[in-house]
């Protein structure tokens, strides 16, 4: 039973789920901006949101989870660097979910999560 379990499985496996949350984290960061399907950005909300509290927090600790997170090293720097200035007032909020059209090959719901 998965019941009250809140993480979307993605229809992956885990380690595969988890590398695929990485990778879409990681491109969220580096962009700021990113098409995924609507149940993918929604899985990726939480983690990229979770990404950005640490990098408030500033401490050694929150740098090292990020790094053992987030693919790119440098990007990780630059995130610890600019996240006080971009949202060092806000409470959390700082993604956007936009619905788009739907995937011509298989209907799939599409949508594009940024940062705001």
């Amino acid at each position: 039973m998965r019941h009250r379990c809140n993480i979307p499985q993605l229809s992956l496996p885990a380690d595969q789920r988890k590398a695929l949350l990485r990778a879409l984290t990681t491109e969220l960061i580096r962009h700021g901006r990113i098409t995924t399907t609507k149940t993918r950005a929604k899985a990726v909300r939480s983690e990229a949101e979770r990404m950005i509290t640490l990098a408030k927090d500033g401490s050694l600790s929150a740098r090292r989870q990020a790094m053992g997170y987030i693919y790119d090293k440098q990007l990780v720097h630059v995130l610890f660097e600019q996240v006080k200035d971009r949202y060092g007032d806000r409470q959390g909020g700082y993604t956007r979910i936009l619905r788009t059209v739907n995937r011509r090959g298989d209907n799939a719901e599409m949508a594009i999560i940024e940062l705001t």
